[in-house]
C-alpha cells in the first residue's frame, strides 16, 4: 500500500491529495463514489487525522471531491464538466451479484492484517514460514528442471501428481483409489465451491457442523442453500441429529471435518463413524469429508478417515497441502466417483482452464521425496510446542476467565470466555493493542467463544500476543463492571 514519503520536502497532506487525485483520475474512485472516512484514511496511511483533513480540504477547494453532513466525502460528479455524465453506478454493481462478500468480522480482520503487518496473528489458519518446508522445496526445485510443455494440462490435474496422491492416500490415510477418481484443485475452498455450485441446487438443504469453518464461507448462502446445524460435542456430531434433519428437511448432503475439527479440535468417535456411514447408506446421503489436519496429530495416530472405511462410495473426500506444507502452493484434491470428478473437472475448466502445472510438479516431487516424512515429524513437534506455549500463556494471563479442551492435533484452540463481552469491541481493542483473533460467531457458534490459531504466530510472539489479548479483555470488563470485577 502507498504511504506518504516523510523525507520529502512536500508536506504530507499535499502528497496525500496528489495521490488521491491520481487514483480518481485513473478511475479507481469513479464520480459519486464514497471515499474512506478521515479517520480510516489516517489509519491506512499512518498519519494524523488532521493531515487527512487538510488533504481532503485541498481536493474540495479544486472541486474534485465534495462533502455533505451525514453522507461522507464523495468524488465530485462534475469537475469542470470533465467527468462523464453517465458513469456506471459501480457501488450498486459492487453490492449486487449472487456471490456474497465475506462476513464483516472476516473483512475487518483481513483489513487489519493488511494495514498493520506487525499484528500478532492468531486469526489466519495457515502455517508460519518457519513451519513450511521452504528449504526442502527449494532444493527439489534446484534438482529438477521443470521444462515440460506449459500449455493447458489435463482437466483433472497433472497426472504424475494424481499418481503420487494415490500412493500418499494409501500410505498415510488408508484410502485406496486410482488417479481417475482424483481431481486436483487449488485447495479445499475451491473443492467446496465446485460441490456447492455443481452438485446442489438453490433451495437444497444441507447439514453443517456447528460450529464449523464452513459458516465463515458465504459460498453456501451464495449458492442459495438452506443450512441446518449439527451440534458438535467433544466426540463430534451425533448421527441421530443427521437422521432428524433428514426427516424434517430432506437434507441433500452433509459437510463434515471429523478429525481435529475446525474450530473445536474434536475427533468424531469411532462408534459414531460407523453409525454415520450406516446412516448414509440407509438414506443414500452423500457426505463431504474435509480432512486438512489428520497428519498434524501430535502423539497418537489419527483415526482413519470416513473415506477409508466407506465401502459403497458415500463419501467425497477433500484434502490439501495448505495445513501440512505450504498454502502458497495452492494444491488441493478431491477423491470422488469418476462421474463426479468429470463433472467438476468440466466446471473448473470453464472457470480457469486448469491449474498452473509447475506447482503441481513441485508437489508431486515433494510427496515422493525423502523430505516429506521428516518434514511431517518436525511439523508435528513444532505445532505441539506452539500449542503448549499458547495454553501456558492463557493459564498465566487469564486463569479464571477462559475454558478450553486441549486438542491433540490441528492448528487451533477453541476457547470459551467466562465473562460476557461485546465481541466486536473485543476485536477492536485487541487490534488496537497489536493482536488479532477470530470471534466464535464467525463459525456459527453461540456467543462467548474465540478461536486462536497457534500455527501462524512465531513461537516468541505467542506469550506477548496473549498478554495483549488479556489486556483487551480486561479493559472491556473494567468498562462494563468497574476495575477488578471479573464476573
Amino acid at each position: 500500500m502507498w504511504k506518504p514519503d516523510r523525507q520529502s520536502k512536500k508536506p504530507l497532506y499535499e502528497q496525500i491529495a496528489d495521490h488521491l487525485e491520481q487514483r480518481i483520475s485513473y478511475g479507481e474512485f469513479p464520480p459519486g463514489s464514497l471515499l474512506p472516512s478521515e479517520r480510516k484514511m489516517a489509519e491506512q496511511l499512518g498519519v494524523n487525522r488532521s493531515t487527512v483533513i487538510l488533504a481532503y480540504a485541498e481536493l474540495r477547494s479544486i472541486g474534485i471531491i465534495e462533502s455533505r453532513t451525514g453522507s461522507g466525502t464523495r468524488v465530485s460528479k462534475s469537475k469542470w464538466g470533465a467527468m462523464p455524465k453517465h458513469t456506471p453506478n459501480w457501488s450498486r454493481y459492487a453490492e449486487g451479484g449472487s456471490f456474497l462478500p465475506n462476513l464483516p468480522f472476516m473483512r475487518k480482520i483481513r483489513e487489519a492484517l493488511t494495514q498493520h503487518p506487525s499484528l500478532i496473528d492468531f486469526a489466519s489458519g495457515e502455517l508460519s514460514a518457519d513451519l513450511a518446508p521452504i528449504e526442502e522445496i527449494t532444493k527439489l526445485m534446484s534438482e529438477h528442471q521443470y521444462t515440460s510443455y506449459l500449455g493447458y494440462d489435463n482437466p483433472q490435474g497433472y497426472i504424475p501428481l494424481r499418481q503420487a496422491l494415490v500412493s500418499y492416500l494409501d500410505r498415510y490415510r488408508g484410502i485406496q483409489t486410482t488417479e481417475s477418481s482424483i481431481l486436483i484443485t487449488s485447495g479445499s475452498q475451491q473443492s467446496l465451491y465446485l460441490i456447492t455450485q455443481c452438485l446442489l441446487s438453490p433451495g437444497d438443504a444441507v447439514a453443517i457442523e456447528d460450529p464449523s469453518y464452513c459458516y465463515s464461507l458465504p459460498m453456501f448462502q451464495s449458492a442459495g442453500l438452506r443450512l441446518f446445524r449439527l451440534p458438535v460435542d467433544r466426540h463430534g456430531v451425533s448421527p441421530e441429529d443427521i437422521r432428524s434433519l433428514y426427516k424434517k428437511h430432506r437434507i441433500k448432503m452433509v459437510f463434515m471435518n471429523p478429525n481435529y475439527q475446525n474450530p473445536t479440535g474434536s475427533l468424531l468417535g469411532d462408534e459414531r463413524r460407523r453409525q454415520l456411514l450406516d446412516l448414509a447408506s440407509e438414506l443414500g446421503l452423500p457426505i463431504v469429508e474435509d480432512d486438512p489436519f489428520s497428519l498434524t496429530a501430535y502423539e497418537e495416530a489419527p483415526p482413519p478417515p470416513l473415506k477409508s472405511i466407506d465401502s459403497i462410495g458415500s463419501v467425497l473426500y477433500i484434502g490439501s497441502f495448505s495445513k501440512i506444507a505450504a498454502s502458497g502452493l495452492r494444491i488441493g484434491w478431491m477423491v470422488a466417483p469418476h462421474t463426479i470428478v468429470e463433472r467438476l473437472a468440466d466446471a473448473r475448466q470453464q472457470m480457469d482452464f486448469g491449474l498452473s502445472v509447475i506447482p503441481q510438479q513441485v508437489a508431486a516431487q515433494f510427496l515422493k521425496s525423502a523430505h516429506f516424512e521428516p518434514h511431517l515429524d518436525r511439523l508435528r513437534m513444532q505445532l505441539q510446542y506452539k500449542r503448549d506455549l499458547l495454553i501456558e500463556s492463557l493459564q498465566k494471563e487469564l486463569p479464571d476467565l477462559v475454558q478450553f479442551t486441549i486438542p491433540q492435533g490441528g492448528l487451533h484452540l477453541w476457547c470459551k470466555l467466562v465473562p460476557e463481552v461485546h465481541y466486536g469491541k473485543l476485536l477492536e481493542e485487541a487490534i488496537r493493542r497489536g493482536v488479532v483473533f477470530v470471534p466464535g460467531s464467525v463459525y456459527g457458534s453461540d456467543s462467548g467463544f474465540v478461536r486462536f490459531t497457534f500455527a501462524r504466530p512465531k513461537a516468541e510472539e505467542i506469550a506477548p500476543g496473549i498478554a495483549k489479548f488479556a489486556e483487551a479483555l480486561r479493559a472491556l470488563i473494567d468498562e462494563r463492571h468497574g476495575p477488578g470485577d471479573t464476573r
